[in-house]
């Protein structure tokens, strides 16, 4: 089941309409998932929920309750070893970016991040899906 939902997924992912962010929304982008990494790996629960949208920041209350999320949930980003970032793509105002990561136990995954465009033009991560990956030499 789990393999046909990976299948979907990726179908998705593949028909996902590709349009071109400008340099700076890129930057704003990767800078914004970046920070929110590290604030993980300083355990600053404070500051890695706020870089949640409203939506995710919701549904967690909190940012106790939404770094033991984090920590159970999504191990690999919590604590990666190594990570870089793939395409992103866009469909109005989703943005889709690519984050692979390289876990401390030698898995490895890719993240596609769901961002949100903020009213002040800064961007929120709106969700994660965290997908198994196979690459050579990991």
């Amino acid at each position: 089941m789990r393999k046909g939902f990976l299948s979907v997924l990726v179908g998705l992912w593949l028909a996902f309409p590709a349009y071109a962010q400008s340099t700076g929304d890129q930057a704003a982008i990767r800078s914004t998932i970046e920070r929110q990494i590290q604030a993980f790996r300083a355990d600053d629960g404070a500051a890695a929920f706020a870089f949640a949208d409203a939506n995710i920041q919701s549904m967690f209350g909190n940012p106790e309750r939404f770094m033991a999320m984090v920590r159970q949930g999504y191990a690999m980003i919590y604590r990666p070893r190594s990570y870089a970032f793939g395409d992103a793509k866009t469909d109005g105002d989703v943005i889709a970016q690519i984050v692979e990561f390289d876990g401390l136990d030698g898995t490895s995954a890719v993240a596609l991040y769901y961002m949100a465009r903020q009213q002040d033009g800064s961007f929120r991560i709106a969700g994660v899906e965290l997908l198994p990956a196979k690459r050579p030499g990991v």
